[in-house]
């Protein structure tokens, strides 16, 4: 029997963050749901690191979604992925969002968390982070720390079911690392 996995994301999600993930999960046999606020077209976006200070973001591809948060029921799909982008900030506030996310953490089930993904655990019950490692953005930093968990400045990090990814150049060991436990 196929995987179900579900991929959390909405507008501003980082193109290849959503992308790379969606693909390499269907070449896997995966069934992949990308879950949003409503099942519309999602615009993505691309984060490059130029000779800025930070990273720079153009508009990039559309995106259907399949499902609206509001239609999930976590306890059907085996794993979870939570691109980056500017999605995460605005996703979080959406209130099926909370509960979909501490299921995945309460049941242990594999969850790959990249870039500024790291902003929705802001909204879950801080028990499921406390003590947690994680991988982000560095400017999620604060966030991560704030929520409980200590921030890791590695391109990958893994504390048992949560990969975590420091951004997009990093989806190859993240994915890697996701799929593993998946099969496992």
């Amino acid at each position: 029997m196929s995987k179900k996995i579900l991929i959390l994301t909405g507008d501003a999600v980082e193109a290849l963050e959503v992308f790379y993930p969606y693909y390499r999960c269907l070449e896997e046999g995966f069934d992949a749901t990308i879950a949003a606020p409503a099942v519309k077209k999602i615009n993505t976006v691309i984060h490059d690191f130029e000779d800025w200070d930070t990273y720079t973001e153009k508009q990039a591809y559309k995106l259907d979604s399949h499902a609206a948060f509001s239609d999930i029921k976590p306890e059907e799909y085996d794993g979870l992925i939570i691109p980056g982008g500017r999605a995460p900030e605005h996703i979080r506030m959406n209130e099926y969002v909370p509960s979909i996310v501490e299921h995945f953490f309460q049941e242990g089930k594999p969850i790959a968390a990249i870039c500024h993904a790291s902003l929705v655990f802001t909204v879950i019950n801080r028990e499921l982070l406390k003590n947690r490692e994680m991988s982000a953005y560095i400017a999620c930093k604060p966030e991560v720390e704030s929520v409980g968990a200590t921030y890791i400045n590695k391109p990958l990090h893994v504390d048992n079911n949560l990969v975590s990814g420091h951004a997009w150049p990093d989806l190859p060991a993240v994915m890697k690392e996701f799929i593993g436990q998946l099969h496992k």
